[in-house]
């Protein structure tokens, strides 16, 4: 009986992430060479951009000048129960192929963890989402991570964690060798915003009522809707709300570049202002809360910490409109599909804009000729439950000739500075980077009210059509009014701010 001839089977493993809505996850690229038809399979529940990583990969290890294997690949991802998406795992799947195929030493990719999508060339190219595998990486305890060149700096974020930024598959061979050394890259800066970057305040004439709701809803972080005829200013003062708003703390910021990183929009720094998104009123349920195959992250979750401004109100949708009543109550979206299921965080402050009637004039103008039908079905696309969500209804009015021929309004930066006051009580009550609008039952059931405060919003739950939520609400806004006097406790003057203020006729 004739010798078997020999067989051949090498396997080698690298580490890698793939992105899970703004979350990283694991991945386990393991690779296997051995003899048969030459033929290149990769299983793990790829998508599209996965699978087509064999084109990438084959060419980009032939233009660098290796040996691409003419044997049976078979390259897997796991765990096969996750679905793998976008480019970034080429980098990984390259590493893992010349390893098997014997171009480099194994033992070198263990306790690293690469991300990046190879060109045609060898090219590495940036890819999105990269702070969160940084994160990740450094979490499950490994020592470094490749990452491309242009994203060294956003990886460079994650404290602990050794970086190496390398620009084309050839120079990862060399620093995985020792046989080139890689320049560490500097974290990327947290930017806060110069002096006269942003509009400011003053732009805005007149308005001492909208002024007042303004600086309310960002000292306590409260939701608002403006309600007014076109060109009043409702949109130029919800565009200057970031202006008079505290910065971001670290972590804050932190929070807010890990969503930007994972849509693709972290540019050159860390922002240290708020975000600010006004999204069209054309947009999706999915868009605007997030969705999609696999999910991501919509406007909502994009505003994390900052402002979703939704111009022209009534005209969004009302599944849209709707789409945002547990995200208001939670702060966050939880998005599920068959078999899986993903939560995204969306603690945003809610400015809304809406006009008087369908005309934009309201029925005390003489030339609007809606009738009452058409105003009442115009203001139904505000449901109910969604209107108890806001805390602070401020009725717009045109500025008088002379308020516009006058001089400039208070500016920004003193708002700003008795916001950040009143903001730093609440913080030393309720804990770091939180704000009245977060604050739970229990802790709104142990704040000190004055007697006469307690008699005033019994009468008025009594009295008026308040519900056990704006009963709470009402709460909330009381001690924002109470933080921004400098007061210890909530007395009747602060609830009847608070109760006025929810009033929706604004009377």
């Amino acid at each position: 009986m004739p010798e078997r001839p020999s067989f051949i089977c090498v396997l080698a493993t690298a580490q890698t992430f793939t992105l899970d809505g703004i979350s990283a996850r694991p991945v386990r690229v393991e690779v296997d060479v051995h003899r048969g038809l030459p033929a290149f399979s990769l299983v793990g529940l790829p998508d599209t951009a996965v699978r087509e990583a064999r084109e990438r990969v084959r060419a980009a290890i032939g233009n660098c000048g290796y040996d691409f294997p003419l044997r049976r690949i078979t390259a897997n991802l796991a765990p096969a129960s996750l679905r793998k998406a976008g480019p970034g795992l080429d980098l990984a799947i390259a590493a893992a192929l010349l390893a098997a195929s014997g171009q480099v030493a194994a033992g070198e990719l263990n306790g690293i963890a690469l991300a990046g999508e190879l060109a045609l060339d060898g090219t590495v190219r940036p890819i999105p989402g990269v702070l969160a595998m940084a994160e990740a990486a450094k979490d499950r305890g490994c020592r470094g991570i490749v990452v491309p060149r242009e994203n060294g700096p956003e990886a460079a974020l994650a404290d602990g964690l050794e970086v190496f930024a390398v620009g084309s598959l050839s120079q990862l061979v060399a620093v995985l060798e020792g046989a080139e050394a890689c320049d560490r890259p500097e974290a990327l800066p947290i930017v806060r915003s110069a002096n006269g970057s942003t509009p400011d305040l003053a732009d805005l004439r007149g308005q001492s009522i909208l002024r007042s709701s303004l600086e309310l809803a960002a000292a306590g972080g409260h939701s608002l809707m403006m309600i007014g005829p076109p060109g009043s200013g409702k949109s130029l003062a919800a565009r200057r709300i970031p202006s008079i708003m505290p910065p971001l703390g670290s972590d804050e910021a932190l929070e807010a570049a890990r969503i930007a990183s994972a849509c693709g929009r972290l540019d050159g720094a860390v922002s240290g202002s708020r975000p600010f998104r006004a999204p069209h009123h054309s947009i999706s349920a999915a868009g605007l809360i997030g969705g999609g195959n696999p999910p991501g992250p919509g406007e909502a979750t994009l505003a994390h910490r900052g402002i979703l401004f939704l111009d022209e109100l009534p005209e969004f949708s009302r599944d849209v409109l709707e789409a945002l009543r547990t995200p208001l109550e939670t702060g966050i979206v939880s998005i599920s599909r068959s078999g899986s299921s993903r939560s995204l965080p969306c603690r945003f402050m809610l400015v809304a804009a809406a006009n008087p009637c369908p005309c934009g004039r309201g029925k005390a103008d003489l030339e609007c000729e809606c009738s009452p039908v058409a105003i009442r079905r115009y203001e139904a696309r505000l449901s109910g439950a969604l209107a108890d969500r806001i805390d602070i209804v401020a009725k717009v009015e045109q500025p008088t000739a002379g308020e516009m021929g006058g001089g400039p309004g208070e500016d920004s930066e003193s708002v700003r500075r008795r916001v950040i006051e009143a903001r730093g009580r609440q913080e030393r009550r309720l804990g770091r980077g939180r704000c009245n609008a977060d604050m739970t039952h229990d802790e709104l059931r142990a704040e000190p009210l004055e007697q006469s405060a307690r008699e005033v919003l019994e009468r008025s739950y009594e009295t008026h059509p308040l519900s056990g939520r704006g009963h709470d609400r009402v709460l909330r806004l009381a001690r924002t009014a109470a933080d921004l006097a400098g007061a210890d406790r909530v007395d009747a003057a602060h609830v009847g701010l608070a109760l006025h203020a929810r009033r929706r006729d604004g009377k």
